[in-house]
Parts: C-alpha cells; sequence; structure tokens
C-alpha cells in the first residue's frame, strides 16, 4: 500500500538524509540499487527534479542510460547499516542486491523501477536530461579529493571516473506502507 506525500512537505527531510547516504534503484535487466550520498532535489524547468550524480563505471549508470529512468528510496528514521555496506561497496553486476541486502521492493506506480519497503519514502523519476561532468572546470581541492587520478574507477567511493548528472522529473511521490 502506498500514501501520496506532498513532495514540499518532505524535501528538508529529504535533503538532511541525502549526506548519510539514500537509495537510487534501477530496473533494468535486474532490479539494483546503490547508495548516493550527493543530490539535489528542486524545481528545474518549472517541475519538480531530482538531480543525481553517478559515475561512468557504475552498473547503475548503464541501467539508467538504457531505461531513462530510476527511483529514490528515503528512510524515514534512520537508515539500516547492512542495506548502506551491501548497496555501497558492492556491485549489481556481480551480486543480486535484493537478495544480499534483504531488500522488500515495491512496485512501482507510475514508472517501471520499484521503490524499497525499508527506505519508505520513495520517488519516482524519469530523466530529462543527462550530462557528463567536467571534472577539469572543478577546483583543484575538489578534483583532488573527489577525483584521485591514481583509484581505479572500480572503487567504490572516490576515484578517478567523472560523474554523469541526471536531471529527472520527478512524477510521482509517494510512502510505502
Amino acid at each position: 500500500m502506498i500514501e501520496k506525500i506532498n513532495l514540499e512537505d518532505y524535501t528538508g527531510h529529504i535533503t538532511g538524509m541525502l549526506p548519510k547516504g539514500i537509495l537510487l534503484n534501477t530496473n533494468a535487466d535486474k532490479f539494483n540499487s546503490m547508495v548516493i550520498g550527493w543530490g539535489n532535489i528542486g524545481t528545474t524547468w518549472n517541475m519538480p527534479t531530482f538531480v543525481a550524480y553517478v559515475r561512468e563505471n557504475r552498473y547503475s549508470k548503464e541501467c539508467i542510460d538504457r531505461t531513462g529512468e530510476f527511483s529514490i528510496s528515503i528512510p524515514i528514521e534512520t537508515h539500516d547499516a547492512n542495506i548502506n555496506k551491501i548497496c555501497g561497496w558492492q556491485s549489481g553486476r556481480d551480486i543480486d542486491k535484493v537478495k544480499e541486502a534483504g531488500l522488500t521492493v515495491c512496485e512501482p506506480v507510475e514508472l517501471g523501477t520499484p521503490g524499497i519497503k525499508e527506505y519508505p519514502i520513495t520517488l519516482e523519476c524519469r530523466v530529462l536530461h543527462a550530462m557528463t561532468l567536467d571534472i577539469s572546470q572543478l577546483p583543484e581541492e575538489i578534483r583532488e579529493k573527489m577525483y584521485p587520478k591514481d583509484v581505479e574507477g572500480t572503487y567504490p567511493m572516490a576515484n578517478r571516473d567523472a560523474h554523469t548528472v541526471y536531471t529527472a522529473q520527478i512524477v510521482n511521490a509517494y510512502i510505502i506502507k
């Protein structure tokens, strides 16, 4: 069961939870969930949007590029350390995150990417624009810290891979009950 929400009532909560890690979900060949700590929620082109940053080597990027959509799942109160560990450090190419993290996948309402019952605040998002971040345009201290040249792109945290910046329309927002 879902309860539709007024997005404006939850934007502060979502931005507060983001640095601690929320889930970006994809559903191409199989369902996958990835922890993200960077993003923005707001208004772009007169519509509610979520902006997600996904490194070029991620399995999630392949899935978003194929489907043109993703969902975002946010906990109501606290993060689950096991979910964040598995979805943040493992690749969906190699494991079934639903099984390994004990996720309960719930049918989407409008698009094709489900949400997660354990992180019940759900945003269904349709990509409007994608752009590869030009790392050379960033201040040197950010480049050195977030994009170290000597760290392989498969490392799940700061590495040499650029991000693709996805601006996506939030087409539905609800809580999974």
